[in-house]
């Protein structure tokens, strides 16, 4: 995160940790930070991420029994955990392996990436947590609930964490709107869907996986330095105006 020291407000860059960074959200954070001159570790699982100046890319599988952050530097200024899934469907129809398999992928990940970047992260002695949540864990949406019990699960996680870690570690969460990113690809992949979404929103567009980076890299930063336990709403209105 950019630390600003001494009179002429010198910039010493940091050293960030984008879990899921091979597109959507993910790689539009890694890319403003990486844009600002910080160094990024960007892992993938099945989308390999081309190496570039201030990035380093990593295969990680975040379910496996094992995680191996050996990559990361001793101290760690920042983690962004971006993995999930978008599974709209009638709760008669999923099946209890179906909720088991999104909360092992989006919570439990999340838990252990968080655990194994934690001795960087405190060697930090002032890092930040990004998380990511939905407007429909607390907006009742028709055939949510597959993405509500894990998201749900993630603000708890949220609260509870930041508490813990206070106060040398900020934790925060984004609960965004529906997001043109591929996650999303087959809710938006007509011109009829794309608008019908926006104007379900007050600022009557999609979101874009800009809009979330900028929140994200903004609670990365010092500016957002007395800010956590937070669930910050990036939705274009939704959780809030009723038009």
């Amino acid at each position: 995160m950019c630390k600003l020291v001494n009179r002429e407000q010198s910039i010493i860059m940091g050293n960030f940790l984008i879990i899921g960074a091979s597109s959507g959200i993910g790689s539009a954070v890694a890319t403003q930070l990486q844009n600002e001159g910080h160094q990024v570790f960007a892992t993938y699982n099945t989308h390999p991420i081309v190496s570039s100046n201030h990035l380093s890319a990593h295969f990680l599988n975040v379910q496996a029994d094992t995680i191996d952050l050996s990559f990361l530097p001793a101290s760690l200024d920042g983690l962004v955990y971006c993995p999930g899934s978008i599974n709209l469907r009638p709760f008669a129809r999923i099946q209890g392996a179906d909720f088991t398999n999104d909360f092992n992928l989006q919570v439990v990940g999340a838990i252990k990436i968080i655990q194994a970047a934690l001795p960087a992260l405190k060697a930090s002695g002032n890092a930040s947590i990004i998380l990511y949540s939905t407007v429909a864990a607390q907006l009742g949406l028709n055939f949510h609930t597959q993405v509500a019990v894990s998201k749900g699960a993630i603000e708890g996680l949220t609260k509870a964490l930041s508490a813990e870690l206070a106060p040398t570690i900020r934790v925060n969460c984004i609960a965004p709107s529906l997001t043109d990113t591929p996650l999303a690809a087959s809710l938006l992949n007509s011109e009829q869907k794309l608008e019908a979404n926006a104007q379900r929103h007050p600022l009557k567009r999609v979101g874009k996986a800009e809009d979330i980076a900028e929140m994200t890299c903004f609670l990365l930063s010092n500016k957002s330095g007395w800010i956590t336990g937070q669930v910050l709403h990036v939705d274009g209105g939704m959780s809030t105006i009723k038009l």
